[in-house]
């Protein structure tokens, strides 16, 4: 029995000690992972910095004007400007592409539930930051406690210190990881549903009625002849 004990016991020591470099090599790769999304993050808040109703309504604007003359490319050009991410030009590409065809509206809210399934799809990477950085963290703390107690069975102090140095390290990295992912994935849930309200503003006002209907110029002032 006592046997059986100790043999299960040192598979499990095995098995622990086994995930040592993995875990450390993972929490390394999920740091330079935030860093990468933090540096991306700086830059969509500051391709945001000058959003405004105003700029809106005139993209708007300037779009039902060019769609009215069959002028798709001048369209895509006034949406553009209020593009704030990849994602949201090309949904705004296909707008300008899908409001004149016959089924525009649902080819609309189609790009729109599509955008909004990436843009959560792009937070998860976020997200899952938020539980791997702790959960690696506590992992890369607990397995070098076993060799460092070893250490102080033995009186072997080096080994104390450097596996206390390693644990308390990894313990740092993890939850800064997971602080700094937890502050991008507030910020972008709310950056990316402002994306989507002004794609709707924008579809709502490409699919209203007679939105696209050319205007008639107006009439020239004739001179009268005595």
């Amino acid at each position: 029995m006592i046997a059986a004990f100790d043999f299960e016991s040192d598979v499990i020591f095995r098995i622990a000690d086994a995930l040592r470099v993995p875990v450390l090599i993972l929490i390394t790769l999920t740091l330079v992972w935030i860093l990468i999304e933090l540096g991306a993050f700086a830059g969509e808040l500051m391709r945001r910095r000058r959003r405004n109703v105003r700029q809106l309504d005139e993209a708007v604007a300037g779009a039902l004007g060019a769609l009215a003359t069959r002028d798709t490319l001048t369209a895509q050009a006034h949406l553009m400007r209020v593009a704030w991410s990849v994602a949201m030009a090309r949904t705004l590409s296909a707008f300008v592409a899908d409001c004149t065809r016959p089924d525009g509206e649902q080819r609309l809210a189609k790009g729109l539930a599509d955008f909004d399934f990436g843009s959560v799809r792009r937070l998860e990477r976020t997200r899952m930051l938020v539980r791997f950085g702790p959960a690696l963290g506590l992992m890369g703390t607990l397995i070098p406690l076993s060799p460092a107690l070893s250490g102080l069975a033995r009186g072997d102090v080096d080994t104390l210190a450097e596996n206390l140095r390693i644990a308390f390290s990894v313990t740092v990295i993890g939850l800064l990881v997971g602080a700094i992912a937890f502050s991008i994935s507030l910020v972008r849930d709310r950056l990316y549903g402002q994306d989507l309200s002004d794609l709707e503003f924008i579809a709502s006002h490409l699919t209203a009625p007679g939105a696209l209907v050319p205007r008639p110029a107006a009439p020239e002032m004739q001179e009268v002849t005595g």
